[in-house]
């Protein structure tokens, strides 16, 4: 349809060729102003045909269509924990953190966190009954597809298992301007052809673990629950007074981020972690005793708490 609209803009750009005498000039402007509109008319006509076209594939997308590949079978299923184990030394490498994944070997779980506060940037959280793990993607929007709640199973062949900061993560490596290379975010194709969806989204079927304060200088409780969605109780902002926020610009990071202290904690502890672009980092820290749900990840050995969305923390 559209070749056709290219056609006929193609001919009125071109003079037409009547091949009248010259002494006819009124039956030749007569003649040429009947050929614009002849010519105006199919236009429109072109115009509304390829617009009745497109309504009639105006529906909502399908996801199981538009993302995925349908074709990933579930064979040499393991758990994360598995995974994460084999992987062990090279998640806690400070050098060379990441290694491409050689078998046949796929993860399956439900994804407990997205982008759609825009505080987790790039990437998803998936979980299964054995731990958590993060997952790259250079592509905004992941939350339209990827809902809390979606089972998916991730054929991780030739994809890249590694860490930033010891949080373990699939996706691609990445170096940055000090020469310090990273799991980072891999291309949306890439992953659209490594991914398949397992049911429809419950997000019923996600729910936190109560975060064990006991075990916070746990190295192996920071290992095994880096990753996964957890909500610590009882707890309070320090420093929240009513006016001060979650994230400024003023404050942030070199990865536009600003790390929130809890009362009784230090920050090389655990921290509540927001991005200057979440939706709420404008928004004054709650004050008073709150639990406070989200993703529990690491640099390092201190714990970082990623909120999903502003109403993770609750009073």
């Amino acid at each position: 349809m559209l070749s056709i609209i290219d056609k006929f803009i193609n001919q009125m750009r071109t003079p037409p060729q009547f091949g009248w005498p010259k002494s006819r000039t009124g039956q030749r402007k007569q003649n040429i102003d009947s050929d614009m509109k002849i010519r105006y008319s199919l236009i429109a006509i072109a115009c509304a045909a390829l617009v009745g076209c497109m309504d009639k594939d105006w529906n909502a997308p399908n996801n199981s269509e538009a993302y995925g590949n349908p074709s990933i079978k579930e064979t040499n299923v393991i758990t994360i924990s598995e995974l994460k184990n084999n992987y062990a030394n090279v998640i806690a490498s400070q050098t060379d953190p990441y290694k491409q994944v050689e078998n046949n070997i796929q993860i399956k779980g439900r994804i407990t966190g997205n982008d759609i506060q825009g505080n987790i940037y790039n990437s998803v959280c998936l979980e299964d009954a054995t731990g958590g793990i993060l997952i790259n993607i250079a592509q905004g929007g992941l939350f339209g597809y990827l809902p809390v709640g979606q089972e998916i199973i991730v054929n991780l062949k030739d994809l890249f298992v590694g860490s930033y900061g010891q949080q373990a993560a699939i996706g691609t490596p990445f170096t940055n301007s000090k020469d310090q290379t990273s799991v980072s975010r891999m291309n949306r194709y890439l992953w659209n052809e490594h991914f398949k969806y397992v049911g429809a989204a419950d997000a019923s079927k996600v729910q936190p673990e109560v975060f064990d304060v006991s075990k916070i200088s746990d190295t192996e409780y920071l290992r095994t629950h880096s990753g996964r969605l957890m909500t610590i109780k009882g707890v309070k902002f320090k420093d929240a007074d009513g006016k001060k926020v979650f994230a400024t610009a003023a404050e942030k990071d070199a990865a536009n981020s600003v790390n929130r202290e809890l009362e009784g904690f230090t920050n090389r502890q655990i921290v509540v972690r927001t991005s200057t672009y979440a939706d709420f980092a404008a928004q004054p820290l709650p004050q008073g005793t709150v639990d406070i749900t989200g993703i529990f990840t690491r640099f390092r050995n201190t714990w970082q708490i990623l909120l999903r969305t502003e109403s993770d923390v609750k009073k």
